[in-house]
């Protein structure tokens, strides 16, 4: 039975209910709407932290999604899952790859930077102040990014910007 028909609380049958109802009145292929089923199916077990199930549902969704702005969102979220399971590279190829089909995907980039930071972190650590500037520095370039796209958001990433030279704001 898919995830989708189990749910247990109102916010999730609300959405499925609604989601079952767009299902039927947009015009889709049958492809698109086992695609978008797969795909929320997967946003559900990953909401529950139910991973393995989600990457799944998303895996599927991606052999079947043929939209590329739609596939840019279901290798987003595979790319989230990868980042919480600490697999970062696994999780910087998803939203290279999402962001391939969906340039405009500010969250994207941004949490590219957070892994890169977090490695720049790790590298001091290890005592490599070079590596972690290398790090730092695509850090900045991913967060630039983000902001270009989202000038109001990231305040936190424009502020460690500032402190660290890496780009004047106005």
């Amino acid at each position: 039975m898919p995830r989708s028909r189990v749910n247990g609380n109102f916010i999730d049958k609300t959405f499925s209910i609604i989601a079952n109802i767009l299902l039927r009145i947009i015009p889709t292929t049958s492809g698109e709407k086992k695609a978008f089923t797969y795909y929320r199916d997967g946003m559900l077990a990953q909401s529950e932290g139910n991973y393995a199930e989600a990457l799944q549902n998303y895996y599927e969704a991606t052999r079947l999604e043929i939209d590329p702005y739609d596939r840019s969102y279901i290798l987003y979220n595979i790319g989230l899952i990868h980042t919480s399971n600490g697999e970062h590279t696994k999780a910087l190829e998803y939203y290279f790859r999402a962001l391939e089909r969906n340039p405009f995907l500010p969250q994207a980039f941004n949490n590219m930077a957070v892994i890169c930071h977090y490695r720049g972190e790790q590298a001091i650590l290890e005592g490599d102040s070079e590596i972690a500037e290398a790090w730092f520095d695509q850090a900045a370039e991913y967060w630039k990014q983000a902001i270009a796209l989202t000038p109001g958001n990231y305040i936190e990433a424009q502020n460690w910007l500032k402190i660290t030279k890496r780009f004047e704001f106005e």
